[in-house]
């Protein structure tokens, strides 16, 4: 992987893992214009890497997202663009929302460490990983209607994520909360309440990640992500074609050969 120049991120790759940190502390990793413009080309770098295998997000400061950059906004002005012009405003929200699309779509397994802070935008990012590892006192929530505005970009995600009655509540409320209930609510997978839980849970769970053959887990990923947003028959035939060209490649003779002798994959060696 070459990864390409970051100004707002943090990078480590480590044995097939791109270590990823949001590094704003000052603004605890709210998410300005070239946040967005770093985590897109990050992942734009990555998509065809199959030699990064997983990617581990986590925020600078002991916060992981405190969403976007409201001071940001407001000193670029809030006035209409010209005539002919784009606007800037909705040019920022959409590109928000690309963003969001190519984290959830990335082909590896993303793994969101949620600490500190997880509001509006950075709740968005949760959304989008694939694994969420939560601290028992991080702090949730979904408060752009508290200052007047709509989760815009964030709330079909939220949708996806927890289902429409909970969204519902959660973005029209505004109401915070802490890790136990996002994992009652199924926005996380497990918490942890101190470094020691977390270096605990986050080295099973990449252990077990490792453990999966790379190119069948992006084929898995983007079926189960299928799942729901097309007809039942296209999914369907897209998955019996993404299972045939599984069967007729490298992994699938390896992975059906260790089986049967005992062994592990050489992808988890």
């Amino acid at each position: 992987m070459n990864p390409p120049e970051t100004k707002t991120l943090l990078l480590s790759l480590d044995g097939g893992v791109l270590h990823l940190t949001l590094n704003r502390p000052e603004s605890r990793n709210a998410m300005n214009r070239g946040m967005v413009d770093d985590l897109n080309a990050v992942f734009d770098a990555v998509r065809d890497d199959r030699s990064v295998r997983a990617i581990v997000m986590r925020g600078a400061g002991g916060n992981f997202c405190a969403g976007g950059d409201l001071k940001e906004m407001l000193a670029g002005g809030l006035k209409p663009a010209p005539p002919g012009e784009p606007d800037p405003v909705i040019q920022f929200s959409r590109a928000f929302g690309a963003m969001l699309r190519k984290v959830g779509g990335a082909p590896q397994v993303v793994v969101a460490v949620l600490e500190g802070a997880v509001l509006a935008g950075g709740f968005g990012l949760a959304c989008v990983s694939d694994i969420a590892l939560a601290q028992e006192e991080a702090r949730f929530g979904v408060p752009e209607t508290t200052r007047g505005l709509p989760p815009a970009q964030i709330a079909p995600f939220i949708v996806e994520r927890i289902g429409l009655t909970q969204a519902r509540k959660l973005c029209l409320t505004g109401a915070q909360f802490r890790g136990a209930e996002a994992l009652r609510l199924g926005l996380v997978h497990e918490t942890f309440t101190d470094g020691a839980g977390l270096d605990a849970k986050l080295g099973a769970t990449l252990k077990q990640v490792l453990g999966c053959a790379p190119l069948a887990n992006a084929m898995t990923k983007e079926i189960v992500l299928n799942a729901g947003r097309l007809d039942m028959d296209a999914v369907l035939d897209d998955a019996a074609r993404k299972f045939a060209e599984a069967v007729r490649g490298s992994e699938a003779p390896e992975g059906i050969g260790a089986f049967m002798q005992k062994r592990a994959p050489r992808w988890a060696t």
